[in-house]
């Protein structure tokens, strides 16, 4: 098995602010580590420190407590230079670049390495070319930032990170704002740019589903419960997501990878499908409606029996009566 490169890791850290008179404690005992070739994205509850957090990890605030260290060297003893060399942050704001065309917006990225005077030789051309290039927007070269999408704004930034050519990058909601098209390309562009370039990404985010399916690891942050971390999967299989979010409301469905909110039911239904996906939205929609689906071949005594043949067919028993319907709506009329 290869041994993973650790890009920084942290030992009973403490997290919070000082005031002039007395420190405010975020969380206390957090332990963490981010590989290199890894995304990791970082959900909690708004108000749990994911940015308090993060605002760590950058060195932008210290920490109170613990150890955090990068590549191996502890976080404290970076010069504000070396840190820009060696951490990137993607900010959530609007900025003011809107004036900017998207190659002089990234070749802000490269001021860790330029020097007082900022002039770009051949090498930081070329790294400027490669970073907008992989984020895919080489087309969008000479557009000013205030004439791009969202989406293609957020490219531009990560873009800008990249040429710092830092082993960590850390992202704080970078799909807040997007339609649900850019957030599946930027979260896709991330996976793909932490495997490629061998870097660590960590991100917080709301953007749940595109999360599970997509990150390395999960770090869980919680008020109750503090910092829990590891595999996707694994977080998944044994209910961690579960506690994530201490509302009675919602509960984690584990099979469909998703947060819901918990339902009343009123009756029970009988429910048979051809097809798994006509199963997940018969059961979607008979939930909805107030009903407890069985899993069945058959009729139970005195429940109603579903067959749901195709998404355009369906037989319907109920009380002693058989009804073939066409869509939802008609069985939504039926059961109602």
């Amino acid at each position: 098995m290869k041994v993973q490169d650790k890009v920084i890791q942290g030992k009973d850290v403490c997290i919070g602010y000082r005031t002039h008179s007395h420190e405010i404690i975020v969380h206390n005992e957090l332990n963490f580590t981010l590989y290199a070739g890894e995304m990791t994205c970082l959900l909690g509850s708004n108000g749990s420190g994911k940015s308090t957090l993060l605002r760590t990890l950058a060195g932008m605030q210290p920490a109170l407590g613990g150890d955090i260290r990068l590549l191996n060297k502890r976080l404290q003893d970076y010069s504000e230079k070396e840190r820009s060399r060696t951490i990137g942050v993607v900010l959530t704001e609007k900025s003011q670049a809107g004036g900017l065309t998207v190659r002089e917006l990234v070749s802000l990225g490269r001021q860790p390495h330029t020097g007082f005077f900022g002039r770009l030789n051949a090498r930081d051309q070329a790294v400027i070319d490669y970073a907008i290039q992989a984020v895919g927007i080489p087309h969008l070269s000479s557009k000013y930032i205030a004439e791009l999408s969202d989406g293609e704004r957020q490219k531009a930034f990560i873009a800008k990170a990249l040429v710092q050519e830092c082993p960590l990058i850390l992202l704080d909601e970078p799909t807040a704002f997007l339609d649900v098209v850019s957030r599946i390309e930027i979260m896709s562009l991330l996976r793909k740019l932490a495997k490629e370039e061998n870097k660590a990404f960590l991100l917080s985010t709301h953007d749940i589903d595109q999360a599970l399916l997509l990150s390395d690891r999960l770090w869980l942050l919680s008020k109750e419960k503090g910092l829990t971390s590891g595999v996707t999967e694994d977080l998944i299989l044994s209910d961690e997501l579960e506690h994530l979010f201490p509302q009675d409301n919602i509960y984690f469905d584990a099979q469909k990878g998703s947060y819901s909110p918990r339902t009343t039911f009123h009756r029970s239904i009988c429910l048979q499908a051809e097809s798994d996906m006509l199963r997940h939205w018969g059961q979607n929609a008979l939930n909805r409606w107030g009903y407890h689906c069985i899993f069945c071949n058959a009729s139970q005594e005195g429940l109603p029996f579903l067959l749901l043949q195709s998404p355009y067919e369906a037989i319907l028993s109920q009380d002693g009566n058989v009804h073939k319907v066409h869509s939802f709506e008609e069985l939504q009329a039926l059961l109602r």
